[in-house]
């Protein structure tokens, strides 16, 4: 394979991008050209925050391809479009081929939820201290146990283990906090999200878990809870709050995370009329937040 290598400013990054897709490209993405000097821009997406850009105020864009003539082809033809004023090309060169499978496994190693606690992707062996263990490999549906939002969740699931409780994962994604709580001995488990690809994800993990969970969409929520798990982010979760607490019984918890610590206090605020949320764990800015009702 071949990489073309462009400098373009901000307002260029969209239709560059758009082009190289036009032209083939086998993969578009976009660095900071400026990472790792003292010109380097963070780009924000974070809730409450201003949305990213499409680009940083001096942006790489790389393209792969197939053939080092395919990757001429497109800098020739980028190179006289008006669109390209205030861009350059960097340059053309060859990628050494690699085992693409092997490298990206290589990034998701086991992750420790406590000391016998671990998720683990299928191609490694688990720890001999794993006392309970999630098989997971990474998917398009979000939680695999790398982000510290998932891990404050699993760890509070392994030290409440819901024996014999109906629990809600109200946004499951893959469905890991839904086989965490078969796994420490849920009875009923439903795992409800908006995606569909999620819903599919979710019965999937599960079935490799050997572990029954009811996974579909939210409207499949239904009658109460003793244990609602909800990790999302800060603006949906304030958005549901009736219907969450709705869904917890009488000395039921609800658990809720996908908020950053400056967070916490619109959450409270947002659930007061119906819980008292407070924050019980706190990992790397973000917070998990629960309540007894």
């Amino acid at each position: 394979m071949f990489e073309l290598v462009l400098q373009c400013p901000e307002d260029k990054v969209e239709s560059i991008s758009d082009a190289l897709d036009a032209l083939d490209a086998l993969s578009v993405s976009v660095e900071d050209a400026d990472a790792q000097s003292q010109d380097e821009r963070p780009l924000f997406g974070e809730p409450g925050l201003p949305p990213p850009k499409e680009g940083w105020q001096r942006s790489q864009v790389i393209a792969l391809f197939a053939s080092e003539a395919a990757a001429q082809d497109a800098a020739r033809l980028l190179q006289v479009q008006d669109f390209f004023e205030g861009c350059k090309l960097e340059r053309i060169r060859a990628v050494a081929d690699q085992d693409w499978v092997r490298l990206t496994q290589s990034q998701f190693t086991p992750v420790e939820i406590t000391p016998e606690f671990w998720i683990v992707p299928t191609w490694h062996t688990p720890p001999p201290q794993a006392r309970q263990v999630i098989r997971l490999d990474p998917g398009l549906a979000f939680g695999t146990g790398t982000h510290p939002t998932t891990r404050m969740c699993l760890r509070w699931i392994a030290q409440h283990p819901p024996h014999g409780r109906r629990v809600l994962d109200y946004g499951c994604g893959s469905g890991i906090l839904a086989i965490a709580a078969a796994r420490f001995g849920a009875a009923q488990i439903d795992a409800v999200d908006i995606d569909p690809a999620a819903v599919e994800s979710a019965a999937a993990n599960a079935q490799a878990n050997q572990v029954s969970i009811n996974p579909g969409l939210p409207t499949q929520a239904s009658g109460q809870y003793h244990l609602v798990l909800a990790n999302i982010l800060a603006t949906p979760l304030k958005l549901l709050a009736p219907l969450l607490c709705s869904l917890v019984s009488p000395g039921g918890t609800l658990v809720l995370a996908g908020i950053l610590e400056r967070q916490a206090g619109e959450l409270t605020q947002a659930y007061a009329p119906h819980a008292r949320l407070g924050v019980a764990d706190a990992a790397e800015g973000w917070v998990l937040m629960t309540a007894d009702l």
